[in-house]
């Protein structure tokens, strides 16, 4: 068939590659960062102007990187906003990421509704700072002008793709970007105009939410441009998940989402019902505490990095000598604990030793994302496989333990830019449903990611014994934590 193209637009630079479309074949690849300052402050900015997207991504496209191309595939950072005006103007720049100014603005959307049951109901999720529908919120609150301005929404990857188009009359979206917004229901398929309404403070237009395999357009040249999709969906069609796969993220925070055929609509807000790039459902479920827990307790033993810790954790035992870490550093999410703190149980003189501590800090993370995992288990989600991702996945001590607190196989996936490969796949079953050659409904089967591949073993029963002596201690500190 030929050769496609993914770009993925994350928050600080542009990754294309181009892939062969029967196998998806890596062909060769670009990459630009953003033109993007840094505030004074660190970190990254709460406010972008979008055009920083275009100049990046038409650098990391030089060389003639997209010659032969005949399809272009997007995914973008999730959650950025771009307000634009009844001419087609940006009101203002892009509200981007996580922006903390509107976590008042969160707590004022979720009293609005009556409450997080109300949201996690309509919508499958509860506004956090980061939605794209708490930043109307916040956006209505303390820039009115700019809010009434304000007649058409977009998210990164809508924009980009109807930039790409030459900007044509018709926007387009998909599922996995739309069931991110807060106003888009993936249970019903449907918007919300009426949640855009609660928090802008009066009705814009919405993209349409087009198919899996539809295309959004054509351009000038005659490239097809696919629907694109949201970085987290785009990155699990990339590594092939499917039915049965769970995947678990180890930033500072962590997060737990699998492969599931059904929208969960779940009472407590636990879980966030996501759309993937398929047609399929992605539920989610987050920790606030993963490795920022194995960081902090470096810093207590005064080791320079993780892979100190987790050499030292290797030379205690499973179990840690009966140290138990509930690793809620910064309050919890999963259970929900806003205001509670880490505790450390089991201290006697044998346990006190760096090495219990640091193979308990392991412990606890795991078993956290254990618990979180147990939250789509036991709403029917099915588990077989696991796949590691984060650069604490690499780790000896994470590697040796996860397979056996996991209770499924373990699959390590080696590094690359997942969330672009998925964009090229989404690109290549978009031509080859165009041009008949591919079934709309049934995606092209592409080489999985290379990856290093755990067992339990006969691990498993000691990996459930430590995990029971977890679960134990969270409810002697926490009594009722799961219960809904």
């Amino acid at each position: 068939m030929g050769i496609v193209a993914g770009l993925d637009s994350s928050p600080d630079f542009t990754r294309i590659v181009v892939c062969d479309t029967e196998t998806g074949s890596v062909l060769r690849q670009g990459y630009a960062p953003h033109p993007v300052e840094s505030p004074q402050s660190g970190g990254r900015p709460a406010d972008v102007d979008p055009q920083a997207w275009l100049l990046s991504l038409g650098e990391a496209a030089g060389g003639g990187l997209l010659e032969g191309v005949q399809a272009i595939g997007v995914s973008a950072q999730q959650h950025a906003l771009i307000p634009i005006d009844g001419q087609g103007v940006t009101v203002r720049p892009a509200l981007v990421g996580s922006d903390r100014r509107a976590q008042v603005a969160a707590a004022d959307l979720i009293d609005a509704l009556g409450g997080r049951e109300a949201w996690a109901q309509a919508v499958g999720c509860v506004p956090q700072a980061s939605l794209p529908v708490t930043k109307l919120r916040w956006l209505a609150k303390n820039e009115p002008e700019a809010a009434r301005r304000t007649a058409l929404l977009l998210q990164a990857h809508d924009w980009l793709v109807w930039q790409l188009l030459g900007r044509p009359l018709r926007r387009t979206t998909d599922r996995g970007g739309a069931s991110g917004t807060g106003y888009w229901s993936a249970a019903t398929g449907a918007y919300r105009p009426d949640l855009v309404e609660l928090a802008l403070g009066h009705q814009a237009a919405l993209p349409d939410v087009i198919g899996p395999s539809d295309a959004a357009g054509m351009t000038p040249e005659g490239l097809l441009i696919s629907a694109g999709t949201g970085e987290t969906m785009a990155a699990a069609f990339g590594l092939g998940l499917g039915l049965g796969d769970a995947v678990v993220s180890l930033g500072a925070s962590g997060s737990v989402m699998a492969v599931h055929p059904e929208p969960l609509v779940d009472q407590t807000g636990m879980i966030t019902s996501l759309a993937d790039a398929t047609g399929m459902h992605l539920p989610v479920v987050t920790t606030l505490n993963a490795v920022r827990a194995l960081r902090g307790t470096a810093e207590l033993l005064g080791l320079p990095d993780l892979e100190a810790l987790s050499e030292l954790a290797m030379k205690s035992t499973p179990g840690s000598h009966g140290l138990v870490l509930l690793p809620y550093l910064e309050g919890e999410r999963t259970p929900n604990l806003p205001h509670t703190a880490g505790t450390l149980v089991g201290l006697r003189r044998e346990s006190m030793k760096p090495e219990h501590l640091a193979r308990a800090a392991f412990e606890g993370m795991l078993c956290g994302l254990a618990d979180a995992l147990d939250v789509l288990r036991g709403r029917g989600v099915e588990v077989r496989r696991v796949f590691l991702l984060g650069q604490a996945a690499e780790l000896p001590a994470v590697q040796a333990a996860a397979p056996s607190l996991f209770g499924a196989q373990v699959v390590v996936p080696q590094p690359a830019d997942y969330a672009a490969i998925g964009a090229a796949r989404q690109a290549a079953w978009a031509l080859g449903a165009s041009l008949g050659t591919l079934d709309p409904r049934t995606p092209p089967a592409w080489q999985g990611a290379v990856a290093q591949v755990l067992e339990p073993g006969e691990d498993l029963a000691v990996g459930q014994a430590v995990r029971q002596q977890y679960v134990s201690v969270r409810e002697q500190i926490h009594p009722g934590a799961f219960r809904a």
